[in-house]
C-alpha cells in the first residue's frame, strides 16, 4: 500500500481499535488455486501474540480452508470508512481554483500467518464471541443457548475455524492532512452534514493543525 508519511497510522492501539470497530474484513490469500478474497467478520484478540490474533470461520463448503497450508502468509484488509471529497468544499478553491477531487479513507492492513482450525471447540468459541460482541447492543440479545442444542451442533459442523497470527500492521488515515486546516475543516463540515463519520475525523484533524 502506498503510504505517504502524512497519512501513516502506526499506533498499534489505534489500529486495534479500528479493527474492533470495523471487524468485517477482506481475507486475501494466495493458495494452490491462486489469488482469492473472502469477506468475513473477525474477532480480534489484541492480547494474544505480539500484535494480536484474528479469529474467524468459513463455511466448510468454502474451498479456502483446503487451498491453504498452515503457516501460509495472508493479508486481511479492514475498511474503516471512506468518502468522496469535492474541491468545492475547500475555501482555497474559491480563491485560487487550484484544487481537484479526491477520496479520503481509513484502512488497516493486517499481515499474518494462517492456521486452519477444524475442531468443534475452537469454532464454538469463535461463534460465541462474535455473537456476544455483535448482539450486545440489541434490546434482546440472541445467544447460542436460544436455539436447540442439536441445531447448533449441526451448524457448527458446517463451518471451519481460521486463526491468523498478525505479524505486521499497517494503517492509513487519508484525511487531508497535507492540506491547510481551513480546507480540511471545510471538507469535514460538508461530510458531517451528510452524516458521513469521516467528517468528524477530518474536523479533529483540522483542530490539531490549527
Amino acid at each position: 500500500m502506498y503510504l505517504p508519511a502524512d497519512f501513516t497510522e502506526a499506533r498499534t492501539d489505534q489500529l486495534h481499535a479500528l479493527i474492533a470497530q470495523h471487524p468485517f474484513g477482506t481475507l486475501i490469500t494466495h493458495g494452490a488455486s491462486g489469488l482469492d478474497a473472502n469477506h468475513i467478520p473477525f474477532d480480534l484478540a489484541s492480547d494474544e501474540g505480539e500484535l494480536g490474533v484474528l479469529h474467524a470461520h468459513v463455511a466448510r463448503n468454502n474451498p479456502l480452508w483446503q487451498d491453504l497450508a498452515n503457516g501460509d502468509e495472508v493479508l486481511v484488509v479492514f475498511h474503516a470508512g471512506d468518502a468522496y471529497i469535492s474541491p468545492t468544499w475547500y475555501p482555497s478553491k474559491h480563491e485560487t481554483h487550484r484544487q481537484v477531487p479526491t477520496w479520503n479513507y481509513v484502512v488497516v492492513h493486517a499481515h499474518g500467518r494462517i492456521t486452519i482450525r477444524d475442531d468443534e471447540k475452537y469454532v464454538r468459541g469463535v461463534v460465541a464471541r462474535l455473537t456476544r460482541t455483535h448482539e450486545a447492543a440489541l434490546p434482546q440479545p440472541w445467544k447460542m443457548g436460544d436455539a436447540p442444542r442439536e441445531y447448533i451442533d449441526a451448524m457448527l459442523k458446517a463451518i471451519v475455524g481460521v486463526e491468523i497470527v498478525i505479524t505486521r500492521l499497517v494503517g492509513k488515515r487519508k484525511l487531508g492532512q497535507n492540506k491547510d486546516a481551513r480546507d480540511i475543516q471545510g471538507a469535514g463540515e460538508a461530510l458531517k452534514a451528510r452524516e458521513n463519520p469521516i467528517g468528524d475525523q477530518m474536523l479533529a484533524c483540522a483542530a490539531q493543525k490549527q
